[in-house]
């Protein structure tokens, strides 16, 4: 997902670099992200199950709120008003220049940071409580559930300020309800995987935690803040070279700031978003553009990446069918004798064989899923079918 959030705020900085009626473009950006909202609860918010689950539909009173296509109309919201409302129309013909013109995003983002760092290590965490329910996958055992925190900056999964927020805007049942701390060696005994509780294991194990709540999108933005400069670069510098440089620059000291923050005591932690994992995501993000850019747009290498060009012309449903599952849970609606043998898991199975291992046989597998629905939007692309919000 970081590398997804930094190439919408590159996308940003192309579509919006001459507004010519901020109204109207608040309206399409207000719009474009509300679309994105709810197509992402959707298709995130319990209504379609997934593979190994031939049915549908949710409990509205369960629905998660949050997802992986919320988070990116948060950032584009936020990253787009931005670049509509705050960018000085001044001409950039200088690195001072430059500066002039974004330094007020600059200023919002370094707010974003502070504000986040503040809530984190300042909010107080008390003890709360949870329900498990009786009907759970592996028969844990049911009933009201009480979590001791009582802590003040805690990161660990059950004390933190990300979760507090949440379940105080949006309750624990609107929570995703299979983090990923059940797959620890604390919480699973078939870790890295899903399975049922080890002796002793701590209480909070089955709480629920959502790892696209509303503090963490609010670091995943600047995320998108970030991928908005370096398109800033694009738009403003039209050497390839200066380009090049410039963003190589600016890559290593993102990097670089990430593992001084790790190294003061910022863990590297994906689920709550932390400061050190957006640098780290944001400078590997520059990286690879400026990898890319350089074989594609300075040695004419394209062919190698046509599959990459093909897919994100068509990103919105691939990412719906591919990383939602819903093609796969379509395509296991037809089994033979009883729902387990069906094309999508015989496939995955047979590969597995093959190579003798299971890890191996799914690496395989998800692989020639990705060259398949590359396949599948070069197609898109040749009868020229494009979705869009």
């Amino acid at each position: 997902m970081p590398f997804f959030l930094f190439v919408v705020g590159v996308s940003i900085s192309l579509v919006f670099k001459k507004v010519s009626s901020k109204p109207m473009a608040t309206k399409k950006v207000i719009l474009r992200t509300i679309k994105l909202f709810l197509l992402g609860l959707l298709l995130q918010g319990g209504y379609f199950h997934g593979r190994h689950d031939l049915t549908y539909g949710v409990d509205v009173s369960k629905i998660r709120w949050m997802g992986v296509l919320q988070r990116i109309s948060i950032g584009y919201l936020f990253a787009a008003m931005s670049e509509i409302w705050l960018v000085d129309s001044i001409m950039v013909d200088s690195p001072m220049a430059f500066v002039k013109k974004c330094y007020i995003q600059w200023m919002v983002a370094f707010l974003f940071c502070t504000f986040y760092m503040c809530l984190l290590y300042g909010l107080y965490v008390p003890d709360w409580e949870f329900e498990v329910p009786s009907t759970n996958l592996f028969g844990y055992e049911f009933g009201t559930k009480i979590v001791n925190c009582g802590v003040k900056g805690s990161l660990e999964p059950p004390c933190n300020a990300v979760g507090l927020i949440d379940r105080f805007f949006f309750g624990e049942h609107h929570l995703y309800q299979h983090p990923v701390y059940r797959r620890t060696k604390h919480c699973s005994v078939n870790s890295p995987d899903y399975g049922p509780l080890p002796p002793n294991s701590p209480g909070w194990c089955l709480a629920p935690f959502d790892p696209e709540g509303i503090l963490s999108s609010l670091m995943a933005a600047i995320t998108c803040f970030l991928g908005l400069q370096f398109g800033h670069i694009l738009v403003h510098f039209k050497g390839h070279m200066q380009r090049l440089c410039l963003w190589s620059v600016c890559s290593f000291i993102i990097l670089i700031t990430g593992y001084v923050f790790e190294l003061l005591g910022v863990p590297l932690c994906k689920p709550l978003y932390t400061l050190s994992y957006m640098c780290i995501t944001a400078g590997a993000s520059g990286l690879a553009l400026t990898i890319i850019f350089y074989i594609v747009d300075v040695k004419h290498f394209r062919k190698p990446t046509m599959i990459l060009q093909w897919m994100g012309m068509n990103a919105l449903i691939i990412y719906a069918l591919a990383a939602c599952d819903l093609f796969p849970a379509a395509i296991q609606g037809f089994y033979w004798g009883s729902p387990e043998n069906n094309l999508v898991d015989d496939t995955e199975s047979l590969f597995q064989v093959m190579l003798h291992s299971k890890k191996w046989g799914t690496l395989v597998f998800v692989i020639m899923e990705i060259l398949f629905w590359g396949l599948v939007a070069g197609f898109l692309h040749l009868k020229g079918i494009y979705v869009r919000l």
